[in-house]
């Protein structure tokens, strides 16, 4: 979805449940949530964070507060940003289940689809880490034959953690990593994924400098469609399990 500088995915299943990864850095998140959901529809199955930076988690307050969350996961990962310790509270205070992500695992969500969470390979909880990208939680969604990688911000570092656990990183689809920074997506990496379209959730005259220039390049030489929320706004991709193909 767009929500700007930040990520926010929404997946959802043929078993009609709704997903919720990240979610942006404000309460843009609520605006696109009310556009791809039915207004009657309040609920949200699933909330994954995959780490608490501002650009991934301040969106989620609005969310807890105004939907009925059934569950969320994380990693527990120590981090003292306002937004993340409101979110924190709003959790326990609602009394919403948590389950802390220390290790891969598949979520079975029926209708031949499954989120396999790959990383972290380890716990993270209420451990401080130099580099809170590097403790995103990396996921897959497979759904028929057409998976979808979800990479939250991990950078070079992990992508060669994930290279040499030798993990089947193959998708049809790439969500970048780190906004299209080029602390991210290595040609190995790049190679292991084949990805035949990328999206790149990024926001207009960030001054990040996102996505690179380097990045965009790569991938294209790859062969590589290139959707960015600053240039198309939010990205809809729907699948039979035997396509997919874009909504927009």
């Amino acid at each position: 979805m767009n929500v700007g500088q930040g990520d926010a995915i929404l997946i959802k299943t043929p078993a009609d449940q709704n997903i919720l990864i990240d979610g942006g850095p404000d309460n843009a998140v609520i605006k696109r949530l009310s556009e791809n959901l039915p207004w009657w529809d309040r609920t949200i199955d699933l909330i994954i964070l995959t780490h608490p930076h501002d650009d991934h988690v301040n969106g989620l307050n609005d969310v807890i507060r105004r939907y009925r969350v059934k569950r969320v996961l994380y990693t527990g990962v120590a981090h003292n940003s306002p937004g993340y310790l409101v979110w924190l509270k709003l959790i326990k205070d609602k009394h919403i289940p948590l389950t802390i992500i220390d290790r891969p695992q598949t979520i079975e969500l029926g209708a031949g689809c499954r989120l396999k969470i790959l990383y972290p390979f380890k716990s993270f909880l209420g451990r401080e880490v130099d580099n809170l990208n590097n403790s995103s939680i990396v996921s897959k969604l497979v759904c028929g034959q057409v998976d979808f990688l979800l990479t939250g911000d991990i950078e070079e570092e992990v992508e060669k953690v994930l290279l040499d656990a030798e993990i089947d990183l193959s998708a049809e689809v790439l969500k970048a990593g780190h906004h299209g920074s080029d602390t991210s997506l290595s040609e190995d990496f790049l190679a292991a994924v084949k990805p035949k379209t990328a999206v790149i959730q990024v926001g207009g005259d960030n001054k990040f400098g996102h996505p690179s220039r380097r990045i965009l390049k790569r991938l294209t030489r790859i062969g590589a469609a290139i959707y960015r929320n600053d240039l198309d706004g939010t990205i809809k991709i729907s699948s039979d399990g035997n396509i997919f193909y874009h909504d927009n």
